[in-house]
């Protein structure tokens, strides 16, 4: 394993054979090195949070339930429910919404550490694409909790956006 400052170093040099790609997966090395953790009796307490919230979905519509928790840097819980409307591009999607309540009640500064993610059917569910970018937006090194294929899962934001979009 490379050592932060051989990375750096190596990335320093010119040299032809080191390409955009190699810069971004350096980044995302050192991200790695700052990982959030989140202990187990907090990804419960996520998980548990997201459940009861799901309960207050409106999803006439799909009746597929969704909530989520989202855990700040200042470790606080936002919650969230997905909201679907009769105008189907208007609905709102659990994540975004525990994540716009975090920042209507603390502002723009909103960092995120985790999120969770529960649905009433018990199927894989990750977030959607829209809510990746959000997620990412507010917390680039957010660990997400979720529902694989294979049961509960845990990814990192960049995972599963791996080209994430910020302009900070």
């Amino acid at each position: 394993m490379l050592k932060l400052s051989r990375l750096r170093k190596f990335c320093r040099r010119r040299r032809p054979d080191v390409t955009m790609a190699h810069h971004s997966l350096f980044r995302e090395i050192a991200m790695c090195k700052e990982a959030i953790i989140v202990s187990v009796a907090m990804r419960e307490r996520l998980l548990r949070a997201a459940r009861k919230v799901m309960k207050n979905a409106y999803a006439p519509f799909s009746q597929f339930r969704v909530g989520a928790a989202i855990l700040t840097s200042k470790g606080q819980i936002f919650l969230g429910c997905n909201v679907e409307n009769s105008s189907y591009g208007m609905t709102n999607c659990a994540e975004r919404t525990a994540i716009f309540s975090a920042v209507a009640k603390d502002g723009p500064d909103l960092e995120i550490h985790a999120v969770a993610v529960v649905n009433d059917h018990g199927v894989p569910c990750s977030p959607c694409g829209a809510c990746r970018q959000v997620i990412y937006e507010f917390g680039p090194r957010a660990l997400v909790f979720y529902e694989g294929k294979n049961g509960p899962k845990q990814s990192l934001i960049t995972e599963l956006l791996p080209e994430g979009f910020r302009l900070k």
